[in-house]
């Protein structure tokens, strides 16, 4: 496992963020490595061996495993150890330790120079360093899917992909930051930057349990919780101009191939009341992999994923389920209550009534109990009537074949940047059974396209020329664009699935990271 694990001590959903050690700052040369420690542990892998060594120290322990094996298995003595050779013990290396605040990182110096992974090399021109990994769920040990992962008070920010997987470019000037990973459900986790960069990170994220005895037992009305949210919207989410740099990506898979558009957008946001068509979107970055021949014919065309992204900005653009003239189409419901950022958030069920028979929408909508703010919307059309949504969906059906919808699955997400709530996040996934007319037979094309804001930029911003944008509605892929050789270069991305990169592999595309 090419991976640098951050192991931390787990209680039920309690968190021990302390070490058993009290220092004071004039401790400056307090050398970790010689604490005593009792060990018990037997034999296991390197990861078991330090996440044991984590629950008795409370340390987070970091560490490289392009350097470091986790999959080994160690037999120890129990007994009592200096911390760093009982390290040294369990890795098999001759490992150094340092510690900062609560994290111990254990590295392997050679002379005065730590080695580190290629990801802390950088040319002079880049000037930026990475940080790059993957989040997981401490208990079942699944991806941490759409996680936040920001700095600088959330102008530069990035996502986990649906493996957990990211990456996040920042400059050198942002070295001494901290690093913050946060998810609803989850409890936040704080890291110094300059702890963890250069380095390809495991983060386990430790589930926020809310015990019964802190829950105030009271009705809440979903609709009366709604129209709060819509009113506190000048409050809570920007009523300004504002740049997005923004990471797009399109795909289409079916049995004949796949074609993939990813582009890096730099978006004139406007406010929550003014309307979509004072938006602009110009192209910084672009390029296209698809898979030789191709059969184009059984494409369908969507109407354009950029100005569905944009359009998915349900708190600009409300949706039915947002809008009071609409709620008496649906059911609402309060099911959970769940923790973002340390806030307590309220989730919210709907559907449509059994009586509407149009195809509307159906799902889960999770909002600040404090400020009322919506932070999360994952909705899809109903499963029962997505069929008749063809007209919705579909721009224009080809004449040999008739193009039906299986589901059509939508996830928004907002984060905060200095005070207000911006797009963070939104991604929608579509199924369509291609069915050539008069045939018996059929084949399911999958669709999607998601986009994530990267940076957020307030200062200066003024619309694009005319000759620098592109039209919104337009197909991506249809956009004539050049492409460079160090292509993605500072910008940050969404890095893409296992499931895509062995897709693009199986046709010898070469995508760098």
């Amino acid at each position: 496992m090419n991976r640098l694990f951050i192991c931390a001590l787990l209680t039920i959903g309690i968190i021990v963020e302390t070490s058993p050690l009290v220092w004071s700052q004039e401790l400056v040369n307090y050398d970790p490595g010689e604490q005593m420690i009792r060990f018990d542990l037997k034999k296991g892998t390197v990861y078991q061996m330090i996440n044991r060594l984590s629950d008795i120290t409370g340390y987070y322990f970091v560490y490289d495993s392009e350097l470091i094996n986790n999959d080994r298995k160690v037999r120890i003595n129990p007994g009592d150890y200096k911390l760093k050779d009982l390290i040294r013990e369990i890795t098999g290396n001759n490992v150094d330790v340092k510690l900062q605040d609560k994290y111990l990182l254990l590295f392997i110096s050679k002379g005065n120079t730590e080695i580190t992974s290629e990801l802390k090399l950088k040319s002079s021109a880049d000037s930026v360093f990475i940080v790059k990994g993957r989040l997981l769920d401490r208990i079942t040990g699944e991806p941490v899917v759409y996680g936040t992962i920001d700095v600088a008070c959330g102008k530069k920010t990035t996502v986990s992909n649906q493996d957990g997987n990211f990456m996040l470019k920042l400059p050198d000037s942002l070295q001494s930051s901290v690093i913050r990973i946060s998810h609803i459900g989850y409890l936040n986790r704080m890291i110094s930057a300059d702890v963890i960069a250069g380095k390809n990170i495991d983060i386990y994220l430790d589930q926020k349990i809310i015990p019964l005895q802190e829950i105030v037992v009271r009705m809440v009305d979903p609709k009366k919780v709604l129209r709060e949210m819509l009113k506190r919207r000048q409050d809570n989410y920007n009523s300004e101009t504002a740049y997005l740099t923004s990471f797009f990506r399109e795909g289409i898979e079916n049995r004949h191939g796949f074609n993939l558009t990813e582009a890096v957008l730099k978006i004139y946001k406007t406010g929550i009341h003014s309307t979509l068509a004072s938006e602009q979107v110009k192209i910084l970055k672009m390029r296209r992999l698809g898979t030789p021949n191709y059969n184009d014919s059984l494409i369908v065309r969507l109407k354009s994923s950029i100005y569905s992204c944009q359009m998915l900005d349900i708190i600009k653009n409300l949706p039915d389920f947002l809008d009071p003239q609409y709620y008496n189409y649906y059911n609402y419901s309060h099911t959970d209550i769940t923790v973002l950022d340390e806030r307590r958030v309220l989730v919210f069920f709907f559907e449509q009534k059994e009586e509407i028979k149009d195809p509307l929408f159906m799902g889960k909508l999770y909002i600040d109990a404090e400020n009322y703010a919506l932070l999360k919307a994952t909705f899809q059309i109903n499963p029962l009537y997505v069929e008749d949504a063809a007209d919705i969906l579909v721009l224009k059906q080809s004449r040999h074949i008739k193009a039906i919808p299986q589901s059509a699955i939508y996830e928004v997400s907002y984060v905060p940047v200095d005070g207000k709530y911006y797009l963070n996040h939104v991604r929608a996934d579509l199924t369509l059974k291609m069915k050539k007319r008069g045939s018996l037979f059929s084949s399911n094309e999958h669709v999607w396209f998601e986009m994530a804001n990267c940076e957020t930029n307030t200062s200066g911003v003024k619309r694009f020329a005319n000759e620098e944008i592109v039209s919104n509605k337009n197909f991506l892929s249809e956009v004539s664009y050049s492409y460079d050789e160090a292509f993605w270069g500072n910008f940050n991305t969404l890095l893409p699935e296992k499931s895509l990169k062995e897709l693009i592999r199986k046709y010898n595309f070469d995508i760098g990271n």
